[in-house]
């Protein structure tokens, strides 16, 4: 069972249930393990209506501060709940769009000086007026004290997942889910299989294990963090030296002094705890509430919690586990998902690349071609090989002179947004890895040309081109963080960059890219922890065909795996990475992936598109159908997510990019297509030109493109910033649809409902009995509101 439990985990960044066609010294293929389960929140809402906001709230003037219209309307809105034990911090995070105008509050409640984790707050804010917000604030009596709330009182998230996870497995299989033939041989039931066998194969532990890991201490965090490694770790040898060890690894953790802080802040200090097993950095730990559901239906509790950050090989979580035995994991997210300007730098010449241009999604559509490098003085001031000295990683503890100035120019693929290197051996360390240099010309020039191989050697075939795949990773990254931050997301709304410019936002996280990436085949992942600590993407080899084909030369699965960055930092704020979990949430950052990257390689002449076809060497790519419009090539609706098969957050995110899709193509029948992505670049005084890009505007009114594949761009990200902690499919569509009131007045109101309803999300679309997890029984709904329906 354990050797079987070992083979199941898969790398499960893009690819879900991608294909495989091992060569001959290829081996099996790994799968990554990953937690991912919570309570349900039945209390939430997100209200995007005049009619939904709190009853009795008059705005404020229009030049009122919006944190003090935050702080007034939170006060309406809880009104005698605010007491002495229960209160409430606005974050740092919160900011405002410098587009739109609309600032994003974001707010979290606090009970006996102790976060509620999940008590989360957006409040959506312009010229004094609360345009949306969503509440997930606990409603029920709060305890005077700190302390555990009765156990038996309360559900067990862990299990109830688990249990449900195992009646559908039943239902399928008709046999033991692990040993069904049937499992292995039907991709939606091994998906199934892997993420019960990811989630499910220590739920017991907490009431099983001997008294001794039972320590009821909720000052003591040790025992309740090795429980949690004990289910998160996918190395047996870690979990029977845990078990058989567990006094012995408790009593060798080290914990450093509480982070500090050069202000002081609020609440219980955060540990740092060194000599945990399988992480490759100190576990952040802190104490916390969580909201629980109780056995009695309908009702919820606040339970005392140690929050744990911790990074390993493969994941990089954010748990919640019961500070009083028995040490019940509540609730874990995945990070990993399968102003002025100081004086540019002098720069002898623009970087060259012989890369595949943007647009060409992969070698299968288009030649390289010698492009240079974009310097867009918006979102990269200082181009791409440019990265202040005080911000360079690899130059810690180096001191500097004076002389030296501020910033250093490289000729590697080492720069403020991106460091692109191989990583063979599939480790976290990326400063000393191999990345080519191109020397004072900055021409990335390398052939490209594998050939077929008797299957001994072929991974070493793909290696020779490493130059290749380097310069195209790092060609690719920093484009679509330079469009990205074209279309909002910047400094202050959680961007990946070294160094800001003087613009607000946390810096010293851009992302570290690793090409060919040796801890697994035929897929990618990101891992996307909060503002101010680095992003992590892996890309790697497909043994699909031979020779092997390179993750990296498909644009698609690049900017999927960004994109993951994207909407994990822009859904909730960006210090909030846990809001994009499992569910439908979960589903739809994978959704957003699929659809900007079908959006960025499509052009004006309509086409369907596959995800992955060319590195998974199937026409049909590494999704359920192809994106399309025509309902017999790609049949998905709403009412799709109650299908076997739709469990994961891949096939979940299928349903949602084909939605988008759908009504992406809507507003380019309305207002045409554009055949470039990207807004012009600023004039010499700072502003944008309308060109033919966007509309002509004037005074405070926000730029709106004026296209339908570009305006389409612009409303999803605009509607993750507006929507809620965990989102619905409802509150992400209502967030879009507000987005277009804040930018265009909401003209486009009826054109973005005919594409909600034309896939069954219509206003009328119910749901019963949803779970956190994605279950429930669901209707289409097809109807359009009375506002849009012809007379």
């Amino acid at each position: 069972m354990r050797s079987l439990l070992i083979a199941s985990f898969v790398f499960a960044g893009l690819a879900g249930n991608a294909l495989s066609h091992p060569t001959k010294n290829a081996g099996p293929v790994k799968r990554r393990k990953t937690l991912g389960f919570g309570p349900d929140h039945p209390h939430a809402v997100f209200h995007s209506s005049p009619y939904q906001i709190q009853t009795g709230f008059a705005p404020m003037s229009a030049d009122a501060d919006p944190i003090d219209v935050a702080h007034r309307f939170v006060k309406d809105i809880l009104g005698t709940q605010l007491t002495q034990s229960m209160s409430y911090k606005i974050r740092k995070d919160s900011y405002t769009d410098k587009n739109t105008g609309v600032t994003h509050v974001y707010v979290r409640q606090v009970v006996n000086g102790l976060e509620v984790a999940d008590g989360d707050m957006n409040i959506n804010i312009k010229d004094g007026m609360v345009l949306s917000y969503g509440n997930s604030f606990f409603k029920g009596a709060v305890p005077h004290a700190v302390g555990n709330v009765d156990i038996s009182l309360l559900s067990d998230p862990h299990r109830d997942y688990c249990d449900v996870l195992s009646d559908e497995l039943r239902a399928n299989t008709h046999s033991r889910p692990y040993e069904s033939q049937v499992a292995f041989n039907n991709p939606h039931i091994s998906e199934l299989s892997h993420v019960h066998l990811s989630n499910c194969a220590h739920q017991n532990l907490p009431y099983e294990s001997p008294s001794s890991f039972n320590q009821d201490d909720p000052a003591d965090f040790r025992p309740a963090l090795l429980q949690f490694m004990v289910a998160a770790t996918h190395n047996d040898d870690v979990v029977e030296d845990i078990l058989d060890n567990f006094d012995k690894h408790m009593n060798e953790m080290i914990v450093e002094s509480p982070t500090e802080h050069f202000a002081p802040t609020d609440g219980p200090a955060e540990l740092l705890v060194n000599n945990v097993p399988d992480t490759v950095n100190p576990v952040k730990a802190r104490l916390a509430y969580i909201q629980v559901p109780g056995k009695e239906a309908g009702s919820m509790h606040l339970a005392v919690v140690w929050k744990f950050e911790v990074e390993m090989q493969d994941n990089w979580y954010e748990a919640a586990v019961s500070a009083t035995a028995p040490h019940r994991i509540i609730s874990v997210v995945d990070w990993a998902s399968d102003a002025p300007i100081p004086t540019e730098p002098e720069v002898s010449e623009l970087a060259t690349y012989n890369v595949f241009p943007w647009g060409i999604n992969d070698p299968s559509e288009g030649d390289r071609a010698i492009v240079k490098e974009n310097i867009d003085s918006l979102a990269s001031p200082a181009g791409w090989h440019a990265i202040p000295y005080a911000n360079d990683p690899s130059l810690k503890g180096v001191r500097f002179s004076k002389k030296k100035g501020f910033w250093r120019n490289t000729t590697t693929t080492w720069g403020n947004n991106v460091f692109a290197q191989e990583n063979w051996e599939g480790q976290n360390a990326y400063i000393d890895n191999y990345r080519p240099d191109a020397g004072e010309s900055k021409a990335f020039n390398y052939k490209y040309k594998p050939k077929v191989t008797d299957g001994s050697d072929a991974q070493e075939e793909a290696q020779k081109y490493i130059n290749t795949t380097i310069a195209q990773l790092f060609y690719t990254t920093n484009l679509v963080h330079d469009l990205y931050y074209r279309y909002g997301f910047d400094e202050v709304s959680g961007n990946f960059q070294q160094y800001n410019f003087g613009r607000g936002g946390k810096e010293n996280d851009a992302v570290i890219a690793n090409a060919q990436d040796g801890s697994g085949y035929n897929n990618a992942n990101f891992m996307t922890p909060p503002d101010g600590q680095n992003g992590r993407m892996r890309m790697y080899l497909w043994n699909t065909a031979n020779p092997y084909r390179d993750g990296d030369l498909e644009a698609g699965i690049v900017i999927h795996e960004l994109s993951h960055g994207l909407s994990t930092r822009l859904t909730g704020g960006p210090a909030n990475s846990g809001c994009l979990g499992w569910g439908e949430s979960g589903g739809m950052g994978e959704g957003w992936g699929d659809f900007l990257a079908t959006t960025i390689r499509s052009n004006s002449t309509y086409s369907d598109y596959a995800m992955g076809a060319w590195a998974a060497n199937t026409p049909k790519g590494i999704r359920n159908y192809v994106y399309s419009l025509d309902e017999s090539v790609n049949p998905s609706t709403y009412k799709t997510l109650d299908k076997p098969g739709y469990w994961g957050v891949h096939a979940i995110g299928e349903v949602w990019a084909e939605i988008l899709w759908v009504v992406s193509q809507r507003l380019i029948e309305k207002h045409g297509y554009s055949d470039v992505l990207f807004p012009p670049k600023p004039d010499a005084d700072g502003t944008i030109p309308a060109g033919d890009f966007y509309r002509p505007s004037s005074g405070k009114k926000p730029l709106v493109p004026k296209h339908g594949n570009s305006l389409s761009v612009q409303l999803v990200l605009n509607g993750m910033k507006l929507q809620s902690c965990r989102p619905s499919f409802f509150d992400a569509r209502d967030a879009i649809i507000q987005a277009d009131q804040v930018l265009t007045g909401g003209e486009n109101f009826c054109t973005l409902w005919e594409g909600f309803a034309a896939r069954g999300l219509g206003p009328d679309a119910k749901v019963e009995g949803r779970t956190p997890w994605g279950g429930g029984i669901r209707t289409n709904g097809y109807n359009l509101p009375l506002a849009c329906r012809d007379a």
